[in-house]
C-alpha cells in the first residue's frame, strides 16, 4: 500500500443546489489535491455529521483521504446545518440532491471527476437509488445493510404485516427531525432553522400506516422493481443479524450491473465495528473496491469470486455474543449450482421425510414472544435472539431426528402451508430453529406473513372462514450448518408480539399436514473448497476521537406478566439511544454536549383480541456553555377491530423555555 498522504480537514463545507439550498459537508482533503486531483467518496445521510456520526465518521473517512481520496460526509436537506426541511425519508427531492452533489463534487478542482458512494442503512438506501438515476461521474458504490424493496423488505412491513418498527422508526425521526444546526456553524439564523424544521416536522408513521400494502408509495426508491436502471459498479455487505437478509440474494439474481455480495455475521453495524464478530478490515477491503474503479488500479478484486459468505456453526443461543463460530466461503455466481432444495414434511410435533396426514391447530391467542431479539439489531446486549425453548407457548412445534452427518443451508427457506381461518385477517410467523444435543435452541431465521393479501401483496384479500387455502412463507434468508446430533425444528405461530401488529380480531387457524412442507436450500461443499478469513480491522481502526463521558448511560430490558388480567407488558429503556448505553457524552473538539434517552412499552393480553398497545417517549439535549435546546416526543398506538389509533405529540425548549407544542391525533383504518 502507498504511503499515506497528509490530509487536511475542512468542518463545514457547503455545496450548493440549484434551487439555491445549501447541503453541509464535512471533507477530508489529501493536502496535494489541489495540484493532483483525486477521487472523491460521498456518504449522503441525514443524520448529522457534526454531532451523531462524528465518532463513526472520524474512524472511516480520514483513513479514505489519506489513501489518496477526497472523503466528504454529506448531510441530507433538513438535517443538520444543511438548508431546509425533510418531509419523509427516500423523496424524489433527497435524490436529485444527491445527483446535484455529485455534480459539483465532480467538477471541483481537487476532484478527479469520479466519485464513489458508500452508505450504511439510509445510506445503502440512497446510494442504490441514486445509481439508479446514473448521474455520469458515479463510478461504484458500496452498500452496506439496506434494500432494495421497500416494502417487501424494511422496517415497515414484512410478509405484508405491519412491523413494530414501523411506529419505533417513525418516533426515532421525530426526535431526529427536532433538533437545530450547530449555531457555530451557521450563526443567528440557527434559530429561524429549527423553528422551520418543527413546524414541518410531522409523524411519518402516520403516512406509512396509510399504505399496508405494495403500491406506489413503496415502489418509489424500490429499485429491485428496475434492476436494469443501475450500471455502476457495486459490492453489497450485508449481515446475517441485521433486517435485511434478503436483498443480496435478489440483487444477485436481479442485477446486471458489475456486482460482488459479502455477507457476514453482524447486525446493523459497518464490518470493522460489526457484531457479533468476527470483524473485517472493511475500510481496506472498500479501498480496494475504489482503486480499481476509481483509479484503474489492476489489484484483482473484480476477478475474485462474487459472493463472500459467512456460515454460522452450530451457534449457542444468547442475547448477547462478540463473535459467532463459524467460517468464511466463496460462491462464484447465485443462483448457486451447488445449493438443492430438500424437502421435510410436517406431522404432529414432527419433521419427517415422509408425508404425514394429520390436523394441527392454532388458537385464537396471539402469540407473545420471549426471546426471539429485535428486528433491527445493533449488537448491544439483549437485542439477539437468545434460547428458543421459552418461546414453544402457543406455537406449533415440529422437531426432526437428530442429523447423522452435518447439513449446510444457504440462502431462503420456505414452508408450504395448507391452512383454514377462523375469520378474514391472520398473520403467522415461522421460526426455523438449530436444537443442540444438551436441548439449547438457537434461532437461524425466521418469516412473517398476513394471510389476507394477493400473491404480490398489493391488495387486501380477506380469508373466507372454514375455507382452505394454500400459502408460502418464505423465511429470511441464512448460511448455517446443522451439525452432527442437531435437530432441525420448525415453530409456527398465531402472530408474532412485539415485532409485528396482531391482525384485527381474534382468529384460529388449522394446518393440514398433506399439503405442508418446508424446503431447505441445502448446500453441498465443492471438492477442494477451503474455509478463509477475511482480514482483521487494524488496531488504528478502533480508535474513537476523544469524548468525555459526564453521565454514563444504562439499558433495560425486561417483561412481567400481571397475574390479574394476564397482560404481558414487554419494556425497552436506553440512556444514551440508537446505538446502546452512551450516556450524557461531550464531544471535546466541538465542546457539544449530546444526550438521547428512549422508553418504549408493549402490552398486550394474548387472549383478548385487538389489545395491544405501544408506546414511545424520547427526551434529546443538545447543550452548550449557557445553549440548551431539548426536545421531549411521546408516541402511542392503540387499536380496535377496525382503526389504528396514533397519538404523537413534540415539545422543544430553549433555555428551558417552551418554544414550540404540537399534537397529533388519528384513526386510520386497518386492512
Amino acid at each position: 500500500m502507498a504511503t499515506a498522504r497528509p490530509v487536511r480537514s475542512i468542518e463545514n463545507l457547503w455545496v450548493p443546489m440549484p434551487d439555491g439550498t445549501r447541503l453541509a459537508a464535512r471533507m477530508w482533503l489529501p493536502d496535494d489535491a489541489q495540484t493532483d486531483p483525486v477521487p472523491a467518496i460521498i456518504e449522503y445521510i441525514p443524520y448529522r455529521k457534526r454531532d451523531f456520526t462524528r465518532s463513526r465518521d472520524e474512524r472511516m473517512h480520514p483513513w479514505f483521504a489519506a489513501q489518496g481520496y477526497a472523503a466528504i460526509r454529506i448531510d441530507m436537506r433538513g438535517s443538520g446545518e444543511s438548508d431546509g426541511v425533510m418531509p419523509d425519508e427516500y423523496l424524489a427531492q433527497e435524490q436529485q440532491d444527491g445527483v446535484d452533489a455529485i455534480a459539483w463534487v465532480a467538477a471541483q478542482p481537487w476532484c478527479s471527476g469520479k466519485v464513489g458512494m458508500v452508505g450504511k442503512s439510509w445510506g445503502a438506501f440512497t446510494a442504490v437509488q441514486i445509481a439508479a438515476l446514473r448521474p455520469p461521474a458515479l463510478k461504484a458504490i458500496i452498500p452496506v445493510m439496506g434494500t432494495d424493496n421497500r416494502y417487501l423488505e424494511d422496517i415497515h412491513y414484512s410478509g405484508g404485516t405491519m412491523m413494530m418498527d414501523n411506529l419505533w422508526w417513525g418516533s426515532i425521526m421525530h426526535a431526529f427531525n427536532s433538533r437545530p444546526p450547530d449555531p457555530e456553524l451557521v450563526g443567528d439564523r440557527w434559530r429561524d432553522m429549527w423553528l422551520e424544521r418543527l413546524e414541518a416536522n410531522d409523524y411519518w408513521s402516520l403516512e406509512w400506516t396509510r399504505h399496508p400494502h405494495w403500491d406506489a408509495f413503496w415502489r418509489h426508491g424500490s429499485v429491485a422493481a428496475t434492476p436494469e436502471a443501475m450500471e455502476c459498479a457495486i459490492w453489497y455487505w450485508g449481515g446475517w443479524a441485521d433486517l435485511y437478509r434478503d436483498t443480496p440474494f435478489r440483487m444477485a439474481e436481479l442485477q446486471k450491473a458489475p456486482l460482488r455480495l459479502t455477507i457476514g455475521p453482524w447486525a446493523h453495524l459497518y464490518p470493522h465495528e460489526g457484531a457479533p464478530g468476527p470483524k473485517v478490515d472493511f475500510c481496506g477491503q472498500a479501498l480496494r473496491w475504489w482503486d480499481y474503479w476509481l483509479k484503474g488500479i489492476a489489484n484483482g478484486v473484480a476477478e475474485e469470486p462474487a459472493l463472500q459468505i459467512f456460515q454460522t456453526d452450530g451457534s449457542v443461543p444468547a442475547k448477547y455474543v462478540p463473535r459467532r463460530p463459524g467460517h468464511w466461503f466463496s460462491e462464484e455466481r447465485w443462483p448457486s449450482p451447488n445449493v438443492a432444495s430438500q424437502v421435510l414434511r410436517l406431522g404432529p410435533g414432527r419433521l419427517t421425510e415422509a408425508a404425514e396426514t394429520a390436523e394441527l391447530v392454532l388458537g385464537p391467542r396471539q402469540k407473545v414472544i420471549w426471546s426471539d431479539g429485535d428486528w433491527v439489531g445493533f449488537g448491544v446486549e439483549g437485542d439477539l435472539p437468545g434460547d428458543q425453548r421459552v418461546d414453544d407457548g402457543d406455537s406449533l412445534v415440529l422437531t426432526g431426528e437428530p442429523l447423522e452427518e452435518a447439513q449446510d443451508i444457504l440462502g431462503n427457506p420456505e414452508l408450504e402451508l395448507l391452512l383454514e381461518a377462523s375469520a378474514p385477517a391472520a398473520n403467522i410467523s415461522v421460526r426455523l430453529i438449530d436444537v443442540g444435543p444438551d436441548g439449547a435452541e438457537y434461532s437461524v431465521t425466521r418469516g412473517l406473513a398476513n394471510l389476507a393479501q394477493n400473491a404480490d401483496r398489493s391488495a387486501a384479500v380477506p380469508l373466507v372462514p372454514g375455507q382452505r387455502f394454500s400459502t408460502t412463507v418464505r423465511l429470511h434468508g441464512i448460511s448455517h450448518r446443522f451439525l452432527p446430533g442437531h435437530r432441525i425444528k420448525l415453530a409456527v405461530s398465531n402472530g408474532y408480539w412485539p415485532i409485528i401488529w396482531p391482525a384485527a380480531g381474534a382468529v384460529s387457524l388449522r394446518l393440514f399436514t398433506e399439503g405442508a412442507g418446508l424446503t431447505l436450500p441445502v448446500r453441498s461443499i465443492p471438492a477442494g473448497e477451503a474455509p478463509f478469513d477475511l482480514p482483521a480491522p487494524p488496531p488504528a481502526a478502533a480508535q474513537s476521537p476523544a469524548y468525555t463521558t459526564l453521565r454514563p448511560g444504562r439499558l433495560e430490558r425486561d417483561m412481567h406478566v400481571d397475574q390479574l388480567t394476564g397482560e404481558i407488558t414487554h419494556q425497552s429503556f436506553c440512556d444514551g439511544g440508537v446505538f446502546g448505553p452512551i450516556g450524557r457524552i461531550r464531544l471535546d473538539a466541538i465542546g457539544l454536549e449530546t444526550h438521547h434517552v428512549t422508553n418504549r412499552i408493549f402490552r398486550i393480553r394474548p387472549d383478548v383480541a385487538d389489545s395491544a398497545h405501544y408506546e414511545m417517549s424520547q427526551s434529546y439535549e443538545l447543550a452548550r456553555g449557557d445553549w440548551n435546546i431539548r426536545t421531549e416526543i411521546f408516541d402511542a398506538c392503540s387499536c380496535d377491530s377496525t382503526h389504528f389509533h396514533i397519538r404523537s405529540k413534540v415539545e422543544a425548549f430553549e433555555n428551558g423555555r417552551l418554544v414550540h407544542s404540537r399534537t397529533w391525533k388519528e384513526s386510520i383504518p386497518r386492512p
